[in-house]
């Protein structure tokens, strides 16, 4: 007898879009946005676009962007744009004859792309998201840009994290291989890094200029300076100036949370007990604190239990003093005095930029398996249904096929099925994801 998993289609057949689509589709609606008649503005005219160019922020790494990208897209079918944190495109590059063929839905230098704008797209909806996005030809919003398949990616700025503008691939399914959005989101990360050499080359050559004007009685933003004030002897980086260090703290995979200083000069990391890496875990997942009540809720699933709380606070506080740096905890709401990143957010961030491939390496494991606190499981059970739904709604199916090996997705069976309909039906590997599902509906 033949098995009924056999019979699944070679792709994907859903009764309904994907979850971030079809909330992207409602966004639209709420906008009152016509599918069937949407062309952007031309909200940078010709007359003005050169001096946009020139003004904006990515323009210095364009040639960044042209290498890594534009260079091999003329007779690929594909388009490049790079647009700014509105949405207006600024340039678009590549094949000449899409570039051509992309007029008719105004995919065009100044025209407007943003979400409120033209509805689902890959600029509009990466830069609402703030993450990396694929959109496939009919999950546009705009029935204009059916045919068309888009993948997108923010770029930030290196030091404030603001979102500076967008780079997108625009074409057919090519735009939407699965190394298509690795290839983006490294080119976002490479122009983001140039961007900061740039500043810190500028900064180098200007500390002469800036003492000169210091002795003139101003500092280097002129602002005056006191009468006799030195110029000072050193120049902090621009990020040293904008945001304070994290810690990090490891906590994935293990049920000893393991707290690292920002850097190596600083000391060793400490490891911590269950309890300790419990209360540090929620202090950094809760960052805008926690009164005594709701964390000794968290932690021991008791509101009352407050006093117990306290004394364990107490000596986490003395632990803490061991490591260089200054982080410790304030009270009242008990907060931790300096950020501490957690391995658990770095995944997050990675999905929520649509980074899949990277989050599963990431994820080492369920946060402090060991841990029974409420709060703990809370964070942990979160966290496993993000990566989970992630895998099932937009991996690609080698990273499927991982995540079907792992804890979490060995004796999931919607994993198998998802990771069998992606499967060619010729594939070697049918058989034996057929076997594994069989003896799975079996030992149900």
């Amino acid at each position: 007898m033949s098995s009924p998993w056999l019979a699944l289609p070679d792709a994907v057949t859903r009764a309904a879009p994907r979850r971030v689509v079809s909330e992207s589709w409602e966004r639209a609606k709420q906008h009152e946005l016509d599918p069937e008649h949407l062309l952007p503005d031309l909200e940078v005219g010709e007359d003005v676009l050169a001096e946009f160019r020139r003004a904006h922020p990515l323009a210095p790494v364009l040639p960044v962007i042209r290498k890594l990208l534009v260079r091999d897209a003329e007779g690929s079918g594909l388009l490049v744009a790079v647009g700014d944190e509105m949405g207006r495109l600024l340039w678009v590059e590549g094949d000449r004859a899409s570039k051509r063929a992309a007029e008719q839905m105004r995919f065009v230098e100044g025209a407007g792309w943003a979400e409120r704008q033209v509805g689902t797209s890959a600029p509009g909806t990466a830069l609402e998201l703030d993450h990396g996005i694929q959109i496939h030809d009919s999950e546009h919003f705009n029935r204009l840009v059916h045919g068309w398949s888009c993948t997108a990616v923010p770029v930030h700025d290196p030091e404030t994290r603001r979102i500076l503008g967008v780079i997108d691939i625009t074409g057919d399914a090519r735009a939407v291989d699965p190394h298509t959005l690795p290839l983006i989101e490294a080119t976002a990360a490479a122009a983001e890094a140039e961007l900061m050499v740039l500043r810190l080359r500028a900064l180098r050559e200007r500390p002469e200029h800036d003492e000169r004007i210091a002795v003139a009685g101003f500092a280097p933003a002129g602002r005056p300076t006191p009468a006799g004030s030195p110029a000072p002897s050193r120049r902090s980086t621009p990020g040293e100036r904008m945001r304070p260090r994290a810690f990090s703290m490891h906590v994935l995979g293990r049920d000893a949370g393991e707290l690292a200083p920002p850097t190596a000069e600083a000391g060793a990391p400490l490891v911590l007990s269950l309890r300790h890496s419990e209360i540090v875990t929620l202090l950094a997942w809760h960052r805008e604190g926690l009164s005594a009540a709701r964390l000794a809720d968290l932690v021991y699933g008791d509101a009352a239990a407050t006093v117990t709380l306290r004394a364990e606070i107490v000596r986490l506080r003395r632990i803490l003093e061991r490591v260089d740096g200054g982080v410790g905890i304030d009270s009242r709401p008990y907060r931790l005095t300096a950020p501490v990143e957690l391995d658990a957010h770095h995944v997050t961030s990675l999905l929520d930029r649509g980074a899949h491939r990277v989050a599963l390496a990431a994820y080492r494991g369920p946060l402090l398996p060991g841990s029974d606190a409420p709060g703990i499981e809370q964070i942990r059970t979160e966290l496993r249904a993000r990566l989970r739904e992630a895998m099932l709604g937009d991996a690609a199916l080698d990273v499927l096929l991982d995540y079907a090996a792992t804890e979490d997705g060995r004796n999931d069976a919607e994993v198998w099925i998802a990771a069998l309909r992606l499967l060619p039906q010729r594939s070697p590997k049918r058989a034996g994801i057929v076997l594994h599902l069989e003896r799975l509906t079996a030992d149900a």
